[in-house]
């Protein structure tokens, strides 16, 4: 480690006992315990000068190699954050003083206090983010990539990325596009919002939705100055019939593949009827596929794009794939709709960045996101059938429903009022949330049901996660 000459005063004796909150896995220890001591120091929990205990010590504390904490110390140094001197230990920079000095014109808050275990819906495990294989695409990505990359970001996204998901989603998910059909943008939300806009301005007065879903998703529409009237969901999936009375509706919003947050798919007569209303009326299908790779019973059903490329809107991410943080996620459009799309963003528009778009298309390219999905398809299958497994023997009585596909699934408990269950204390602290949540407020209370996440808890983290649920069963 290299010796910043600059911090020169005595100082105080090391700090034992630091609780980092380690909930990574073992071969990801070092990055934890990076950035628990980046956010102590930056806190001021760590004030410029602390002395840290030796690498041995506090390795011994932790329960981790000594190497994994040497490592750690060694890289904070060359990023500035801590300084060693022979003879004087490891202590935290003063050049950090600058760090802590910004996070103090931040408002403080106090933070929510975190669940025992995170059973959200829809968060994939972070844990498992293949950061080796993202490391070097990035690299790769930035060594090949164009000067001009480098300049205001191009509003349909970066063309190398275009032509690795039309590649990717003809294979994965049948999806029939060119990459002139794709708009890359910051997620989901963001792709959605973009596509209301661009709908409302071309005289679109509403577009039905799902009677469960996201209210982030209505949220968008609303905002555009859409109206977002209710179809009823069934076993069916949605109830595309009741469209032909929807005289107002320019289109729809669909979850055809798994339902959000039902879990059910679309029957195969009704994804044939939804085509036909939309070819007879002009109006838009809008296909959220947002959990289509993880199929554990049988191959995925390919999207309903496919079908009819000029009627169907493709809106896909890698926030369940991959990781949310990246802020990827891409709309295949027919072509009568990319232009308008692109123009709602604009050069200027916020989008994501270059590297990680470039990044995508390099991990796509050599195989890596298919190895990824197989993974993790392979883990997830693994955690539903535990979950499912564990519910059937603590009680029968409650039953677990929807397809075996995506990230979560429906609990139904025995005689109880679920949603009212899930605002319970011993239930929060699981942060598992009740299907009212998701009901669109026009439609009618037909059923109720927690839905639990299985994708969020880190390997070593869930079997815990499974006990703790299973207890509070009745």
């Amino acid at each position: 480690m290299s010796a910043d000459t600059t911090d020169t005063d005595s100082p105080p004796a090391p700090r034992a006992g630091l609780d980092l909150h380690l909930e990574r896995p073992a071969g990801r220890v070092r990055d934890s315990v990076m950035d628990a001591l980046r956010d102590a120091i930056r806190s001021g929990r760590l004030p410029p000068g602390t002395r840290l205990p030796s690498s041995r010590a506090f390795a011994a504390d932790l329960g981790i190699a000594r190497n994994t904490v040497a490592r750690a110390y060694s890289e904070l140094v060359e990023e500035g954050w801590l300084t060693s001197q022979h003879g004087s230990g490891t202590t935290v920079s003063r050049r950090a003083a600058g760090a802590v000095r910004a996070e103090g014109f931040r408002v403080r808050r106090l933070p929510a206090r975190r669940p025992d275990h995170d059973l959200r819906p829809g968060q994939p495990d972070l844990s498992s983010f293949p950061r080796g294989q993202w490391s070097r695409a990035v690299k790769q990505a930035l060594h090949t990539v164009p000067s001009e990359a480098f300049g205001y970001a191009d509003p349909y996204g970066r063309p190398e990325l275009r032509l690795a998901l039309t590649e990717y989603l003809a294979r994965a998910r049948g999806v029939v596009c060119r990459p002139d059909n794709i708009v890359v943008c910051c997620g989901a939300a963001e792709g959605l919002a973009l596509l209301a806009r661009a709908l409302a301005g071309a005289g679109v007065a509403s577009l039905a939705v799902e009677s469960y879903g996201l209210p982030t998703h209505r949220e968008a529409l609303r905002t555009a100055g859409l109206g977002c009237p209710p179809l009823a969901v069934d076993a069916g999936g949605a109830d595309v019939a009741a469209l032909d009375d929807m005289r107002e509706v320019g289109g729809v919003l669909l979850t055809p593949s798994h339902q959000f947050p039902t879990g059910v798919p679309l029957r195969s007569d009704r994804r044939a009827a939804v085509v036909d209303w939309a070819r007879r009326t002009g109006g838009v299908i809008i296909e959220d596929d947002y959990d289509g790779e993880f199929r554990y019973d049988r191959s995925p059903v390919g999207a309903l794009q496919g079908v009819d490329p000029e009627r169907v809107v493709y809106m896909g991410t890698a926030s369940k794939s991959l990781a949310p943080g990246l802020r990827l996620g891409w709309l295949v459009l027919p072509d009568r709709l990319v232009e308008t799309v692109a123009h709602q963003k604009g050069e200027t528009e916020a989008t994501c960045g270059f590297v990680d778009q470039l990044a995508m298309a390099e991990f796509i390219r050599t195989g890596s996101y298919d190895k990824h999905i197989r993974a993790m398809r392979a883990q997830y299958r693994r955690r539903r059938e535990q979950l499912v497994g564990a519910v059937g023997r603590s009680s029968p009585a409650n039953r677990v429903t929807g397809l075996p596909a995506g990230l979560h699934v429906l609990l139904h408990l025995a005689g109880g009022n679920e949603s009212a269950v899930a605002q319970e204390p011993a239930w929060r602290n699981l942060a598992v949330e009740g299907l009212a949540l998701y009901r669109h407020p026009g439609a009618d209370v037909d059923r109720d049901g927690l839905v639990v996440g299985f994708a969020a808890p880190a390997q070593s983290a869930w079997p815990a996660a499974v006990e703790a649920l299973v207890r509070q069963l009745p």
